[in-house]
């Protein structure tokens, strides 16, 4: 299954943010409950009232999606499941096509064909970049540990 994740996305605009804001901790005091199901109201364009039932799981992901808007982040949600182009995948990790696939074809990232186009599982993707970024902070808390012991002026 191959699904186009990074289509355009927009910046939330003030008024959505402070929405989010409002919403995030609206929220987030029901989700203490132990219901696998919530039931939530939505208001339409004639100001109705219309109750649906929620799992509590996607309540908790809407919190979550609300906490980035709130911060002014754009928003995407990917299934775990998704397979990424070479430039999605280049782009998520922010580095060069051609990097990604000298990555890919040296067997640092899984990867698989549909014809002659390459296709990373989301989810991999994701496990690589925790792997990267982890390496990342380890190498700079070194960094910073040797410079302090060298009397660099970073006490």
């Amino acid at each position: 299954m191959t699904t186009t994740v990074l289509s355009k996305m927009t910046l939330p605009v003030e008024r959505e943010v402070q929405a989010a804001v409002q919403g995030q901790r609206a929220l987030a005091a029901y989700l203490a409950t132990q219901f696998e199901i919530q039931r939530i109201q939505i208001f339409d364009d004639k100001n109705q009232a219309h109750q649906v039932e929620l799992p509590t799981s996607a309540l908790r992901l809407l919190v979550d999606i609300l906490a980035e808007l709130a911060d002014g982040n754009a928003v995407k949600v990917v299934p775990v499941h998704a397979e990424l182009t070479t430039q999605e995948a280049a782009d998520l990790l922010n580095v060069s096509r051609p990097h990604l696939v000298k990555l890919l074809e040296d067997g640092v990232l899984p990867f698989h064909k549909t014809g002659k186009h390459r296709r990373v599982r989301f989810a991999d993707l994701m496990l690589f970049k925790g792997h990267r970024d982890h390496a990342s902070e380890q190498a700079m808390e070194e960094l910073a540990k040797q410079a302090q012991e060298l009397g660099m002026g970073y006490e």
